[in-house]
Order: structure tokens, then sequence, then C-alpha cells
């Protein structure tokens, strides 16, 4: 299966690469107005990311309105690039004949990615449009765990045996009628049809004829198994600087290649993945409704109510100081922020860090160091600032002692917690990304808070 050429045109975009408003109002307008050939005119000369960009600025009922004036406009491409909730949408709205002929144009890959998000029906429904050859290759990749090197590979394989010449490939690449969209290398196979090395193109056609491909092979070919996880072959493609690489099987026979474009993409999933974790959003898009956004953010929500509970009863265990002492009230809300922020800090560069396996057990005590000595410097400068508004705002010296000391103590733990509880999560198993914020939030307040409230019972009372 290999994919059409597309048209790529910047026309229709502002200058950072956003639509402009005028082609999505005008395309509004062609939909109101049932102006089908307005708008295949609007969507022509758009790349298919751009059209997958404009699909998501409408609402429901013009996407639907739109799909039953033009559906022919939702090729293979546009599938591929819209993301997985609207794709499903349109994927139930489009007519059998038109969805087939987008899957149809599709490589192995770009089908399996597709696949994977939808039900069974939805599944099924796709897979009895494609060729019985096109469906077994999908459906042998599909039997892969999920998330695997077998599931992010395409079937599509340019090979040529070791002991062949430049002549040979040469040959054989013009007689072939199926090679591949794209493609970067010519795996050299043994008579096993296991990989052993790699050629690249740009080598392949510089090279004379009577060149013995294994002469002109690549000395930065490695293999990945079908099992291997995507985000493990992503690492490896951007740490060594990889274009293509062969996927084997148990046996160590070629199966498939894993293209540069298929990494980046595991690449920035994972990163989107990581921040919204962080963020407490889980997996969002602007196409989801108010109801699944209210689903998925609730748990996160109330997981983060319980740690304030906890704050507050912190708080109320020194009810006396408080009602003794008002201006205390006053100052809880900075030293709560100023150590969420911090450790929010150190948190976000540790869970990138653990996400790129730049942070290690071999670096792990000199990065603990270092946020622990930051915070704690940071928290001298602010207790300083502190200690002077404390006097100078209501009068009591004592008052800027207890704030400026609390700031220590709360920067310090911030620091030191942000880098800390991703570390100790990531030894248990945990995503750290997914459970640091609500642990990390939980320490700086409950620390935050008794450290000033203690130190001011103790100063003030």
């Amino acid at each position: 299966m290999s994919e059409p050429a597309e048209q790529a045109s910047d026309e229709g975009l502002e200058t950072d690469y956003k639509l402009d408003r005028e082609r999505v109002a005008a395309v509004r307008l062609a939909i109101a107005t049932g102006d089908a050939d307005r708008l295949h005119d609007l969507f022509e000369p758009l790349h298919p990311a751009d059209i997958a960009d404009l699909f998501e600025q409408l609402e429901v009922s013009e996407r639907r309105e739109l799909l039953g004036l033009a559906g022919d406009l939702v090729g293979g491409a546009v599938l591929s690039e819209i993301e997985e909730d609207l794709r499903e949408e349109i994927i139930e709205t489009l007519p059998q004949d038109q969805l087939a002929e987008a899957v149809r144009g599709l490589e192995s890959d770009d089908v399996v990615d597709i696949l994977e998000d939808l039900d069974e029906p939805q599944q099924e429904a796709l897979l009895d449009v494609l060729d019985q050859s096109d469906r077994a290759a999908v459906e042998q990749s599909l039997a892969y765990p999920e998330f695997s090197a077998g599931r992010l590979m395409q079937r599509e394989v340019v090979a040529a045996p070791e002991h062949w010449t430049v002549g040979d490939a040469i040959d054989h690449l013009r007689a072939q009628e199926g090679l591949p969209g794209q493609f970067y290398h010519v795996v050299l196979v043994d008579p096993r049809h296991r990989p052993t090395t790699y050629v690249t193109l740009g080598r392949l056609m510089s090279s004379s004829r009577a060149t013995p491909l294994s002469e002109i092979a690549e000395t930065s070919f490695r293999t990945f198994d079908v099992d291997e996880d995507e985000g493990d072959v992503a690492y490896a493609f951007n740490q060594y600087h990889l274009i293509s690489a062969p996927v084997i099987d148990a046996d160590g026979r070629l199966a498939g290649v894993i293209t540069i474009d298929d990494a980046m993409i595991v690449l920035d999933e994972e990163h989107e993945e990581d921040v919204f974790r962080l963020a407490g959003v889980g997996d969002e898009s602007l196409s989801n409704s108010t109801l699944e956004i209210v689903k998925r953010r609730f748990p996160w929500l109330a997981i983060n109510l319980v740690s304030a509970i906890l704050a507050s009863i912190v708080i109320s265990l020194f009810e006396d100081v408080l009602v003794a002492v008002v201006a205390l009230a006053v100052l809880m809300p900075i030293i709560a922020s100023m150590g969420g922020n911090a450790a929010t800090q150190s948190m976000t560069v540790a869970v990138r860090a653990l996400a790129t396996r730049d942070l290690t057990g071999s670096n792990a005590l000199r990065v603990i160091r270092r946020e622990g000595v930051a915070g704690l410097l940071n928290g001298i400068v602010f207790a300083v600032i502190m200690g002077i508004v404390g006097v100078v705002w209501f009068g009591t010296p004592m008052i800027g002692v207890v704030i400026a000391v609390a700031m220590v103590i709360n920067l310090l733990v911030a620091g030191l917690s942000g880098v800390l509880v991703p570390l100790a999560l990531d030894k248990m198993g945990v995503d750290p990304a997914l459970a640091s914020g609500t642990f990390v939030t939980t320490v700086t307040d409950v620390v935050g808070f008794f450290a000033f409230l203690g130190l001011a019972s103790v100063v003030l009372l």
C-alpha cells in the first residue's frame, strides 16, 4: 500500500502556521450554504495536517454537514493526521465507500495507527475494505502488544540479498511496482531473511553498478524486536540519530521497518502525555465534549481535594495561634504559593529528565544535592525579603523572623521533594508524571504550614 502524493502549500496559513480566520470563516459559510464546490476550492491548497486542524476548528454539527457535502476531502493522509477522538467521530460519519478509498491509500503502519484506537465493530468495518494481503499484514501488526515496535512498524520494506551489487539493487527497485511511498534504506538480508545491515539511498545512487552493497553499508545499523516498547524505540532514534531501522521477529527475521517520522510522533506523544499528566488533565483535546472533560478532570480534582484537606487538618492544629495572631492568616498563602511554585519547578525538571533518561541512579545524588542547595539559597534570599516585609507590614519583628525561617524550610523541602518524589515513584514503577504533582503539593503544603504555624506558636505565644 502506498500513499498518494499530497499537495502541500502554505496558502491560507498565517506566518506562525495557524489557519487564517478568513479561511475558517469561508469554510463555515460554505457549509451553511451547502456549497460543495467552494469547500473543495478552500481545501484544495491545504496540507493534510492543516485540513486536520481545520476540522478541529469546527463544531460537531458543522463537521457532519461538511462530510455530507464533501466527504471525499478526508483522504487517508488527513485521517492519519486527525487526533484520535475526532478521527473516531469522522469514521462513524463517513460513507463506507469513501472510507474504503481513504484507507486503501495508506501504508500499513498508518492503517494500524487508525485501527488500534477504534472499537471492534469499527475495526472490522475498516478491515473489510482492504485487499486480502493488506488485511493480513495489518491484522498481524495488530496482534503485537500495544505500544510495541510491532505496532509502530510498517510492513512495506525494501530489502536485498547481502551478496548483491549496486546494479542488482537498482534493477530490482526499478522492476518493483509496490515500493513504499517513502523509504531511506535498502535493508540487506542473509539467506534466512535476517537483516545484517543497510545501505542509504544516497550511497546506492552515487556508487558504480559493480560495487557490492556490503562495501557501502552503514555502520549505524541496529535492529529492534517486535515486542520492544515504542518509547524505547523512539528514544534510540533520537539518541543515535537514526533515520530508519529494521524490526525483527522472535526468530530474527525481518518483519518490518520503523522510520523517523513515526519515532518522532511517539516522542511528541510521550512529551504531550507528560505535560497533561503534570497538569492533571489526562488525555484531552479541544474536540472533547464538555462531559468528557468533566469526567477526565474529576479524579484529579478529587485527589487534590484530599491533599487540601490534609493541609487544612494541619492548619486546624494551630487554631489558637491563628486566633491570637491574625496576621498569620494573611501570610499563610505566601508560604503555600512559594513552596508550591518552587516544588513545581524542581519536579518538572526531574520528570522530564527521567523521561529522557538523563536522570539515573548514577547522577541522582548530585541532582538531589543541587536542587536542595538551590532551594536553600532561594529560601534564604526570600526569607530576607519576607522578613523585612513582615516587620514593615505588621510592625512586629518576630513575625518577620517566623516567616523568614518558615520560608527557608519550605523552599528547601520543595527543592528536595521535587526530585525525591518523582525518583521514588519511578523506582516503584509508577509514572512520575502521573502522580508527582499531587504528592509534591501535599508535602510542601503540609510542611510549609506546619513549619510556619509551629514556629509561630513557639515564638509568638
